[in-house]
């Protein structure tokens, strides 16, 4: 698939078929995370993929949108967990007063999302969670934080036309003025 259409297929979807995914093209989705570039080089991640469906329904139930429904249909839910970054992506952050893991992660996510797209899969990022519970769920050490839900699974969610800005809104040439 070409680039372009792959970015205009991508949506966040919110009803699935109830089939599971093969470990295959799960695997493939979580490489996609894998290969991601990093601040640093830091790959501060862990993704913990949950396929099992009595784990998936626990995580469900700690979703605050939508009451974890969605979350529940998905034959796959992946966590996107923050590492501990390496010095040299420490330094920079205080220097820069930026965090660049959770820039890290969020484009983790998009590799993720734009690979499950790519191979007909759909996904749904969730930032509105119960993480001290999910944490618990996973076995997840208390002085790590998940960053992201990200829901995985053959959509049956309807294709929508994307809402942007227009493109004179967001891009500016030379100057921001």
């Amino acid at each position: 698939m070409e680039f372009k259409e792959l970015i205009k297929i991508r949506q966040s979807d919110r009803v699935y078929h109830n089939k599971a995914v093969e470990k295959e093209k799960l695997e493939m989705v979580l490489e996609a995370g894998r290969l991601s570039p990093s601040a640093n080089n830091a790959q501060s991640w862990t993704f913990v993929a949950v396929d099992d469906a009595a784990q998936r329904n626990r995580i469900a139930d700690c979703a605050y949108r939508m009451g974890g429904a969605f979350v529940q249909q998905a034959p796959v839910v992946i966590a996107l967990v923050a590492e501990k970054p390496l010095f040299m992506a420490r330094f920079g952050a205080a220097l820069r007063k930026i965090d660049f893991t959770s820039l890290d992660m969020g484009i983790a996510a998009a590799h993720i999302c734009l690979q499950a797209a790519d191979i007909g899969l759909g996904t749904c990022m969730l930032e509105s969670f119960d993480e001290k519970k999910v944490k618990s769920i996973l076995k997840i050490p208390e002085n790590r934080r998940i960053a992201l839900l990200i829901t995985l699974g053959y959509s049956a969610d309807t294709q929508r036309e994307k809402r942007r800005k227009a493109f004179n809104q967001v891009v500016k040439w030379n100057k921001y003025e």
